[in-house]
């Protein structure tokens, strides 16, 4: 990404040590379910949005990367452990952890792989019992948190 293209989306680590831009929209948005993108991002699957190294940019920090396997690296903040990217080595694109963008909504996946390692259980997720945050832990709970979470914006 060159300075004089635009943001067209934009994210970062929870710490805000590390941020990124994104000149153009991802090409492909999709949930990974293999068992090492389980373990990288700590979570039942990845959702990863693919973008061209040439429309992408480390706007703030540099990540630092573990060599997930022969082929391919996977960028976290060293700082809070955020997971962010994952990428071929000499790759073209890299994959942004879809979570780790300002505006996840922006962000809908289309396909999924690494099926063989889906678990059982993540086809019913949206017909779990659910609650707000707030019916959770009620408004007097609510109001002694302070978050050290960086916002959702630059």
């Amino acid at each position: 990404m060159t300075e004089n293209n635009r943001a067209v989306l934009t994210g970062g680590c929870q710490c805000g040590a590390i941020r990124f831009a994104m000149s153009k929209a991802p090409a492909k948005i999709s949930i990974c379910h293999c068992r090492m993108c389980q373990k990288a991002s700590g979570a039942p699957f990845a959702s990863l949005a693919d973008i061209e190294h040439e429309d992408f940019a480390w706007t703030r920090g540099t990540p630092a990367s573990f060599k997930s396997s022969s082929i391919a690296e996977r960028d976290f903040c060293a700082a809070c452990g955020t997971p962010l990217s994952y990428r071929r080595i000499g790759g073209p694109r890299i994959e942004i952890m879809t979570g780790a963008f300002d505006r996840p909504d922006r962000v809908v996946p289309t396909r999924q792989y690494g099926t063989e390692s889906r678990l059982g259980w993540v086809v019913g997720i949206a017909n779990l019992p659910s609650q707000t945050t707030m019916q959770n832990y009620g408004p007097e709970k609510m109001a002694t948190i302070n978050s050290h979470q960086h916002p959702d914006h630059d």
